[in-house]
């Protein structure tokens, strides 16, 4: 079984790209985020006609999730995250997939720092790291996969000082990405490729992709029971190199 998490930068501008990658690696389930689509314009239709059922929560701007299913209808279990009832932002979509429970979540980028929009991002981990524990104390196997908008150790970014004020970088980031994992949780990529420099993200400036200076902002978390049958894990790095390409890169898992 295939897992992946792809943030797609404007699902209606890169639909051919997204399209063309899933006909040539059909994954099972796919988690989309950064739709800027609303839900009346989310191409459900032509995702159909490449074998997958979607369940999604749209929004203009910035924001934007979905779960990709293939030959079967994903269950909606939760369109939001708990915790802030005021919290608009399109950011976090659960669904029951053939017997797992598929979490897809966008975090907040958290730019500029300091300031409000670095409190959110820090708030909003805080609140998926509580129902994150909530979920795997369920029994139920659970992925967690999306864009969290940590690179969470050195390793998972390209040798620079250029990002060092960057809130994807900051200490209080990536301790909140530790705390979520915590000992419960495993980092698929990083369990399989412990020593390997692999990025998911490619910034368009700076011509970043071709110096392969990139990070590694898309995760796949595991509850212990799907730890256990994780058997593959990695990157379709081509996809960031095709023409009008997103700036990110599909991340995957397998699972037996």
């Amino acid at each position: 079984m295939r897992i992946a998490t792809y943030n797609i930068n404007n699902v209606n501008r890169r639909l051919a790209n997204l399209l063309g990658w899933l006909r040539a690696r059909h994954p099972d389930v796919v988690c989309l985020q950064e739709l800027k689509s609303s839900d009346r314009d989310f191409p459900a239709a032509e995702i159909a006609e490449a074998g997958y059922q979607a369940v999604w929560m749209g929004q203009r701007t910035w924001n934007g999730v979905a779960i990709l299913a293939r030959g079967s209808e994903p269950v909606l279990t939760r369109s939001a995250l708990p915790g802030d009832n005021s919290d608009q932002q399109s950011r976090y979509i659960e669904a029951a997939v053939q017997g797992l429970l598929i979490v897809c979540v966008y975090s907040p980028n958290g730019n500029p720092r300091p300031g409000p929009k670095f409190e959110y991002k820090l708030a909003w981990l805080e609140r998926l790291q509580q129902h994150a524990t909530r979920l795997r104390k369920t029994g139920a196997p659970v992925v967690l996969a999306g864009d969290f908008n940590v690179a969470p150790t050195e390793l998972d970014i390209y040798p620079t000082r250029s990002w060092d004020n960057d809130a994807l970088i900051q200490p209080e980031s990536r301790a909140a990405f530790r705390r979520l994992v915590g000992r419960n949780w495993t980092d698929a990529i990083r369990k399989l490729h412990p020593d390997e420099r692999i990025y998911t993200f490619w910034d368009y400036k700076r011509n970043r992709w071709p110096r392969d200076a990139g990070l590694r902002l898309d995760h796949l978390l595991l509850t212990p029971d799907l730890a256990e049958r994780l058997i593959g894990a990695g990157v379709d790095r081509e996809i960031r190199g095709l023409d009008g390409a997103s700036d990110h890169a599909p991340a995957w898992i397998e699972l037996r």
